[in-house]
């Protein structure tokens, strides 16, 4: 928190409703009023209950045992016992970004805390929010390098929106409460509450608190009403706008009021991998995904625009390529609910701050006035390019004789599945070829690991998103690198009745890591073969390993099977699936912008010239 945020109070009611999605749902009813003694365990358990919690994904040690026994008790907040505190960590990131919901997870001391670093500084970069709770060692001992002892506090400092060490048991009730405050508004993100043994087996007085006072944090929703005037005016003004939507638009829920804007506007749109579904991938304005894997029409919308509208977005290196020569002749409306972004990487001509629904909502309303006093601009030049740009370069893939291609797989997977299935990748190719062969039509139905690039998460972030939404079909689009990582969960999904599917793309190897070795290191393969042993057999079986953990599974190699196997796997609803798609080893993801290059440098396949270069 900064010294220049403002105070901010929050009742009961307004802190349970924060626990839920965005706009309204019904409040969870705020915590009795009438003290009660008990311990500071049992007080962190009715904490989590007033706070209108429902599933905690963790595993038990000894500094945050106490914790355990009243949880054990509680018939409102159900704890999923995880394998490895990553997964509980990347569990409750599903659970979240899925809901909107702040999603918990707890470990212990030492290790258990830090096994979370991952899943922490993943929600951090990605504006998850997650409250962590972690048991800490006796205050006595703090500093002592006692047993399991780690300064998690500290460790976590530079990836938690804000950090709490609790040593007195009366304190429980706030911190938990500011922590699911601070986590739930403002730029979404992590917070960790850190709880010494000795606080937790202390007795105290449980009392909710009536108000959340935090003179320190004060984030701004309501954008400022003159910048809004003027982003309007450089729209109306401006004849190659485009909009750049950052997964701003998806925390914010604002995907409703964007499909608005655009359709009044008719400005082309570009959607981060953050952001897909946030505009519908069959919208006819809608030029695919941007940066170092995106769209020619949508990187090329970028760099010859004159305007560039941003929403929630941050002008991360991905998206950018080389900074200097980004979009040289565009203006740049950069609304974020995060003051810190604006001006960070590109200067804004028009900064806003504010919550993107709020930013979205308020230029609705002028544009609409001034296209009702003035008429409205036209963009039917730029449409029209842009338009030749979308169908001259699609987003497509060349098979191979005698191999399955790993886009044909995911393609098919997301066809089969449909839009309201959700969809959570991996790290690497897989992840690419399900942002851009998937088809996405409604938010919050893509779930990966942008900023931090986390292999692993896929299996215990569909856990986590099953849990969440029960109801839908869930799938975990997994490389063989990052699935023997995490696979470990299948046995939580097994032992808990969370029936997830998980496609492996199996390319036995690293897949991403062995293309940029295949183009830029001279097809020297150091270390990215995976699984392939002396005598050719596959190391490990992912079928069998299937077996062991109880779930259905078999392998594909051929294309004329994907559809029957992707078909079982979508009849099977009382335990995970693991289907093991052994595809080509040297399929790539194309589009690509060399990392540190222009985005003028685009290119569509390997050996390819650059598809143009930048007009001055």
């Amino acid at each position: 928190m900064t010294d220049s945020q403002t105070s901010t109070k929050a009742s009961p009611a307004d802190l349970a409703a924060q626990s839920r999605p965005r706009p309204s749902a019904p409040a969870v009813p705020a915590a009795p009023v009438v003290p009660e003694r008990c311990t500071g365990a049992q007080s962190l358990v009715k904490s989590l209950e007033a706070i209108g919690v429902d599933t905690v994904f963790g595993l038990p040690g000894g500094a945050i045992l106490p914790a355990y026994d009243p949880l054990m008790d509680s018939t409102k907040v159900r704890h999923i016992l995880v394998r490895h505190e990553q997964g509980a960590g990347h569990a409750a990131e599903g659970y979240a970004v899925a809901t909107g919901r702040v999603g918990v997870c707890m470990a212990t001391s030492g290790p258990g805390a830090t096994n979370l670093v991952t899943p922490i500084a993943d929600a951090y970069m990605d504006s998850v929010p997650i409250v962590a709770i972690t048991g800490q060692v006796p205050s006595g001992s703090i500093g002592t390098d006692a047993f399991q002892e780690a300064d998690i506090r500290g460790i976590t400092m530079p990836i938690t929106k804000h950090n709490y060490l609790v040593t007195n048991p009366d304190d429980i009730p706030r911190a938990i409460a500011e922590a699911f405050h601070i986590a739930g508004t403002g730029r979404p993100g992590p917070v960790l509450v850190d709880i010494s043994k000795d606080a937790l087996v202390g007795q105290t007085t449980f009392a909710w608190p009536p108000t959340v006072d935090l003179p320190g944090y004060r984030p701004v929703a309501r954008p400022h009403s003159k910048q809004i005037r003027e982003a309007a005016r450089l729209i109306a003004a401006a004849r190659r706008p485009i909009f750049y939507i950052g997964g701003g638009v998806i925390r914010a829920r604002a995907a409703d009021a964007l499909r608005k804007l655009v359709d009044l506007t008719q400005i082309p749109v570009v959607t981060t991998l953050m952001a897909r579904g946030a505009v519908p991938d069959g919208h006819p304005l809608h030029l695919g995904m941007p940066g170092m894997h995106g769209s020619v029409a949508a990187v090329t919308g970028l760099q010859k625009s004159d305007l560039i509208i941003a929403l929630g977005a941050r002008f991360d290196d991905r998206v950018t390529g080389q900074l200097s020569s980004f979009a040289p002749h565009a203006k740049v409306i950069h609304a974020d609910i995060d003051p810190a972004e604006i001006s960070k990487n590109r200067v804004a001509d028009v900064p806003i701050v504010g919550d993107c629904k709020d930013v979205i909502t308020d230029l609705i309303e002028v544009i609409a006035a001034d296209q009702a006093a003035n008429g409205a601009a036209e963009y039917e030049a730029w449409q029209a390019t842009v338009a030749e740009w979308k169908q001259t370069y699609p987003v497509g893939y060349t098979t191979q004789p005698d191999s399955l291609s790993p886009q044909y797989v995911i393609e098919r997977i997301g066809a089969l599945s449909g839009p309201e299935a959700t969809y959570v990748a991996g790290v690497g190719q897989h992840q690419m070829w399900a942002a851009q062969f998937v088809e996405y039509a409604r938010p919050n139905s893509w779930i990966n690991s942008g900023g931090l690039g986390t292999m692993g998460f896929a299996v215990p972030a569909a856990m986590g998103a099953k849990v969440a939404e029960p109801a839908r079909t869930v799938w975990a689009i997994d490389g063989d690198g990052c699935f023997q990582m995490t696979n470990q969960e299948l046995a939580t999904c097994v032992i808990n009745d969370i029936p997830i599917k998980v496609a492996i793309i199996n390319n036995s190897s690293l897949g991403m890591v062995r293309q940029w070795q295949t183009l830029f290191y001279n097809e020297r393969y150091s270390n990215t073969d995976l699984h392939t042993s002396h005598n050719q057999e596959r190391i490990p079986d992912f079928v069998k390993l299937a077996d062991a953990y109880g779930c259905a599974g078999w392998r594909v190699d051929r294309a004329e099977d994907v559809d029957a196997a992707i078909t079982q796997a979508l009849g099977i609803n009382d335990r995970p699936v693991v289907i093991d798609f052994v595809v080509h080893r040297d399929a790539m993801v194309w589009p690509m912008v060399p990392a540190g290059v222009s985005n003028d440098k685009i290119q569509i396949a390997r050996g390819g010239a650059p598809l143009w270069e930048r007009e001055d």
